[in-house]
């Protein structure tokens, strides 16, 4: 049940407090050198490359298409953002910088080598499935 409950009451019982923390600085980029973006983006182009040459087949032109583009807009749109620099936004790191300095993550500091491994360990792997995916298909 609801009730009503005048100013009054609620500054009796109210407790005033400092208006919260608002961040001045804006970071739209992860912090990552773009040439870890870059080489996760041909990764997953490369995959889609392979997966079409390997399976030829006019029907399955316009879905390759489609997983092409949902990769680019998957990646170029927060690109996007990322480059809309307001006031106060950060750059993403160079490549000199990051190998340098490493990344400081939620688990805990990265180095640069630990960090690129996390970032392309995936993509990596979806590259050489298709890979293997092609051989088996060549060879049976």
């Amino acid at each position: 049940m609801t009730e009503f409950t005048t100013r009054e009451a609620l500054a009796e019982v109210a407790e005033i407090k400092a208006a919260p923390y608002v961040r001045s600085e804006i970071d739209r980029s992860f912090e990552l050198p773009v040439g870890l973006y870059a080489a996760t983006v041909a990764l997953y182009l490369g995959f889609i490359g392979i997966m079409a040459l390997s399976f030829m087949n006019p029907e399955l032109v316009l879905p390759m298409v489609i997983f092409a583009l949902f990769i680019v807009a998957g990646f170029g749109t927060p690109m996007l953002w990322a480059r809309m620099k307001p006031e106060k936004s950060r750059q993403a790191m160079t490549y000199g910088t990051f190998r340098h300095r490493g990344i400081q993550t939620a688990t805990g500091y990265l180095a640069s080598d630990a960090a690129a491994v996390q970032v392309l360990i995936l993509p990596v792997l979806i590259f050489c499935w298709g890979l293997a995916v092609a051989v088996i298909a060549a060879l049976t």
